[in-house]
């Protein structure tokens, strides 16, 4: 995994000799926050247009990519996805590196992704409250940014 993030990033963004732990450490974190967004996509297990392009807006804006690095990325998130047999690989490392505010954001962004079609689908609010509790994200905070993300997509929870 290490190999193809590093790659990735010294064709697409590094600067040359710019690759230092701290900045391998940031480019993992956004291959984890990229797979989890594109998780919440598949759980339902249909291609959903507006879904993905959700997941794409919010990779590009958090990270503050182009459209061809957040590409790039995505389809890295989506291969890590596929080898991937738990969660535990991205929430841990969000979970030690992010603080309660980012991590909150990480969820409202999934609530995003999962609403961009004007619903949510069971399996996707079942797994946005997994990765929620893998994050230790107290509840008061997790309803908090449900709620944000709900309504950012204009769904009025119930």
């Amino acid at each position: 995994m290490l190999d193809a993030i590093r790659s990735f990033f010294s064709d697409h963004l590094a600067e040359p000799g710019e690759a230092d732990t701290a900045e391998d450490e940031e480019h993992r974190l956004q291959l984890a926050t990229a797979a989890l967004l594109i998780e919440v996509t598949r759980v339902e297990r249909r291609h959903d247009p507006s879904e993905a392009a959700a997941a794409e807006a919010a990779v590009r804006h958090k990270f503050g990519l182009d459209p061809e690095e957040t590409a790039a990325l995505l389809r890295l998130a989506r291969e890590e996805v596929e080898r991937s047999v738990s969660y535990y690989e991205f929430t841990s490392l969000i979970h030690e590196h992010f603080d309660l505010p980012r991590k909150a954001r990480i969820i409202e962004m999934m609530w995003r992704v999962a609403a961009a079609d004007g619903k949510v689908d069971k399996h996707q609010e079942a797994l946005v409250r997994k990765i929620a509790d893998l994050l230790y994200l107290p509840h008061k905070v997790y309803i908090a940014a449900k709620l944000r993300g709900l309504e950012a997509e204009g769904i009025k929870p119930a």
